[in-house]
């Protein structure tokens, strides 16, 4: 049997559905079909991709692996068919949040200088990978490092977490902050995207209230009402000034390590270009 797109689109369909009853609506396709579809699909591999022993259906960890490979198939086809991008289409550079703070300006003024024939495109997508692992992107900034095959990363820099605080805050009077500072507030904590995690704090030092936030606008929210205080890093600074908030330095958090990160091979053709001119801007 042949793969076609159909098998790795319904394949995708289930797994954000968790229902092949849905998936198929999805699809506009009968449920028998659907199913047929996987199954064909999973006797091609010799895997099994979903977990059918519950009602609302699961990947497999070998699912969850080819899911990935999937999404990032269909996202290219589907570009290479979009008569937007028949005479050669932007570069994406996704970012999950705060992009490269300072140095964002900077990056997309001299690629446009430099490369005025391929447009850059700055995407935010809330999501670990910043849309890598979907193929939404190209490339992307990340502040953790992801698990994908046949992805790389480069090392771009570290930047310094900081503490946020709302303004009005007594905290807000200091010059600097320690995380003990922060260990009797409550702490907003992005689970998705962010990288601060309770585990920041020494053992039995960790804040005790967490107010849970889906992005770093609702992150910043949460901060200038006075629900919470914050950690992040100076790209969010540089990113995102607020009368609002007060960013301070955190003495004793470690530095978040910055990565640039793609498929390999590239699926852009200036893809090599875009990280040289990142790696000059950032350490220019």
């Amino acid at each position: 049997m042949t793969v076609e797109l159909r098998h790795l689109r319904a394949l995708l369909a289930i797994a954000e559905e968790g229902s092949i009853t849905r998936a198929a609506v999805r699809l506009r396709l009968t449920q028998p079909a659907v199913s047929r579809t996987l199954r064909q699909l999973e006797t091609h591999l010799g895997l099994r991709l979903v977990d059918r022993s519950t009602h609302h259906l699961e990947l497999t960890s070998v699912g969850r692996a080819y899911r990935d490979r999937a999404a990032a198939a269909v996202a290219a086809v589907d570009d290479v068919l979009d008569p937007e991008h028949a005479g050669g289409r932007p570069i994406r550079l996704g970012h999950a949040w705060s992009a490269l703070g300072e140095h964002t300006v900077s990056l997309l003024r001299r690629w446009r200088r430099v490369r005025p024939e391929t447009p850059l495109e700055l995407l935010r997508i809330d999501e670990r990978s910043a849309g890598l692992a979907q193929g939404r992107v190209d490339v992307a900034v990340l502040r953790q490092p992801v698990d994908l095959p046949g992805v790389r990363a480069h090392r771009l820099r570290t930047e310094p977490r900081l503490a946020t605080v709302p303004v009005d805050s007594p905290l807000a009077q200091r010059a600097s902050l320690a995380l003990a500072d922060l260990a009797d507030q409550p702490i907003a904590v992005n689970a998705g995207t962010g990288t601060t995690t309770l585990d920041l704090w020494p053992a039995g030092c960790a804040p005790a209230v967490v107010v849970h936030v889906a992005n770093t606008d609702d992150w910043l929210a949460a901060i200038s009402a006075g629900r919470a205080v914050g950690v992040t890093t100076s790209a969010t600074a540089a990113m995102h000034p607020s009368p609002a908030v007060v960013y301070l330095p955190l003495t004793d958090a470690p530095a978040v390590t910055v990565l640039l990160a793609w498929r390999h091979p590239p699926g852009h053709p200036a893809l090599a270009d875009l990280v040289a001119l990142a790696r000059e801007v950032v350490s220019g």
